[in-house]
């Protein structure tokens, strides 16, 4: 048995058991992947695989083992490079970053620029993307750290730390009604054409819930993933935008456009960093923790990717 070979059973896995996607992914042949499992099942005496003809159909319960067993020994492979990475080249070497786009383009713009002041060899890639994907390219190991407000607490395989808090905020035209109020309620909003975020994006669920516990079905004109959008949209018309505060306050408004924060009625959201559980952390991937969040401190974090108990809420 060989890398080759457990790299291909975990792209079939993680391909919905295609292999001409695999294929794809991995920039080989579909027969050469084919031939090099079947012979690593032969080698191990088990069938991985279910198949119908020369189709795979799904994954046997043995195969299920053999994959979990797969998953350990390609994390230990990437933990190997990163730990060779950090003792031969020190303070070099590429950060990737996982994140939803509000994180990307509101919140860690200072701490990316600290991180390239304090390690000018470090080259940095930002991933964006649904929480969802936030979880899933820190499996992949394709980033090293995530940071998003959903989904990270629920994603098993993952350790996840509260960052900070924020509340939503609502963004309407100078001259509408509600640029007046302070303290909007759910009811003025709920008679607004709404226009906010993804379900599965910065808080939505939080918002929808508030309107759920008070019998009230508002109308959302428009849903998008980026507060710049939204905020465009509310400029012609459309409704009441309701964005993350920081969409608001670390972007100044133009004058045509007035917010006001709403977390008394939609409560307060954590965004969380999380690592995948049992990875190699490199140093300039503890500092950039630290500089996201005066919370976070590579002691806590060490203690949390241990698996040691603690509490880690705010």
């Amino acid at each position: 048995m060989n890398l080759h070979q457990f790299r291909f059973l975990q792209e079939a896995a993680r391909r919905d058991l295609n292999l001409t996607e695999t294929a794809k992914a991995l920039h080989t042949s579909q027969p050469g992947i084919s031939k090099a499992i079947l012979e690593f099942e032969e080698e191990l005496g088990v069938d991985i695989f279910v198949r119908h003809g020369k189709r795979i159909r799904r994954i046997t319960e043995p195969g299920l083992q053999v994959l979990k067993s797969v998953e350990i020994i390609m994390r230990e492979v990437a933990n190997l490079k990163r730990i060779g990475e950090e003792y031969s080249k020190q303070d070099a070497g590429t950060l990737s970053i996982a994140t939803t786009h509000s994180q990307a383009r509101y919140f860690m713009p200072q701490a990316v620029a600290a991180l390239r002041r304090r390690f000018p060899r470090v080259q940095v890639v930002l991933h964006q993307g649904t929480p969802r994907d936030v979880a899933r390219m820190l499996l992949d190991d394709v980033a090293e750290i995530g940071v998003a407000t959903e989904v990270l607490t629920d994603a098993e395989g993952l350790v996840s730390m509260p960052c900070y808090q924020w509340q939503h905020a609502i963004v309407v035209p100078a001259g509408h009604p509600l640029a007046a109020v302070e303290r909007p309620t759910l009811e003025q909003l709920a008679a607004e054409p709404l226009v906010t975020y993804h379900p599965t994006f910065s808080g939505r669920s939080r918002v929808d819930e508030a309107f759920a516990r008070a019998r009230l079905s508002p109308t959302f004109a428009l849903e998008a993933i980026d507060a710049d959008v939204i905020k465009t949209y509310v400029r012609v018309g459309m409704g009441v935008g309701i964005v993350a505060e920081m969409a608001v306050r670390d972007d100044p408004l133009d004058g045509d456009l007035v917010s006001r924060p709403v977390g008394h009625l939609f409560g307060f959201n954590t965004a969380r960093v999380a690592f995948k559980r049992g990875a190699y952390l490199r140093q300039f991937v503890y500092a950039f923790a630290e500089m996201l969040s005066d919370r976070l401190s590579r002691p806590l974090i060490e203690r949390a990717m241990s698996g040691e108990p603690d509490a880690f809420d705010l």
